[in-house]
């Protein structure tokens, strides 16, 4: 049996802002890992910490105090610019908005992570065009993301998220904004992805879109709730 080593590895995160005279902290002491080629969703109720968590993960924040390693790096402390350069290189975005620039097509789209870290060649569209057909939009490149339905939009973000092939794919809420045809179409594709051994967190409120998952994480008051794993697709 092959052991999966951690991609994600949070020791005592704590996060804490001020408001005024006081500091409300937010997340009182997260010590989780994500193993690779997990499929996790991370609940709880609103203020429950877990955007907040999302922000840290993803590099877009800093905790007050703990570790956060990811791939094996301590980050929770690097300078905005290293955390620019994780960010880009080993972290795959996909949100509930999608974030698409409407100026850009859909394979342009594809491809803004690569021009962030000052790749532009053939290799890059390449793989653009291979995720591109992966996710089902062949026949879109030239379109604009307003031309697009939402569920198309989607794709290209997943497209997008997988362009640099991630360490982690963080998922916020990646169905809130689609009809239920089209949000199972998008969960079919993680479901894919799961099977080809991606790394997933996920934010959603919905126990549907969590069952999906392999892992459920609940954040309740900024501590971990309960920690489960679903016995039918963990075996997956």
């Amino acid at each position: 049996m092959t052991v999966k080593k951690p991609i994600a590895e949070l020791v005592n995160l704590r996060k804490a802002y001020q408001l005024g005279t006081q500091q409300v902290e937010v997340l009182k002491g997260i010590s989780l890992s994500f193993l690779e080629g997990e499929y996790t969703t991370l609940m709880g109720p609103s203020g429950c910490g877990k955007s907040t968590l999302l922000n840290l993960l993803g590099c877009l924040d800093r905790p007050t105090s703990g570790q956060y390693l990811l791939g094996g790096i301590d980050v929770a402390q690097l300078d905005d610019d290293n955390l620019s350069t994780i960010r880009g290189a080993r972290i795959g975005f996909i949100f509930q908005s999608y974030n698409l620039i409407q100026q850009l097509d859909v394979l342009e789209n594809i491809q803004v992570p690569l021009m962030y870290q000052g790749i532009i060649d053939e290799a890059g569209e390449a793989r653009a065009r291979m995720l591109a057909e992966r996710v089902g939009l062949t026949d879109r490149l030239d379109h604009r993301p307003y031309e697009l339905s939402g569920g198309q939009q989607q794709r290209v973000a997943i497209a997008r998220a997988l362009i640099n092939d991630p360490l982690v794919i963080l998922a916020d809420e990646p169905t809130g904004n689609l009809d239920t045809t089209s949000g199972s179409d998008i969960l079919t594709i993680f479901d894919e992805l799961r099977d080809q051994g991606k790394t997933i967190l996920m934010v959603t409120h919905g126990e549907e879109v969590a069952a999906r998952s392999q892992r459920i994480v609940r954040l309740r008051d900024g501590v971990v709730e309960s920690d489960t794993y679903n016995v039918a697709t963990s075996a997956a």
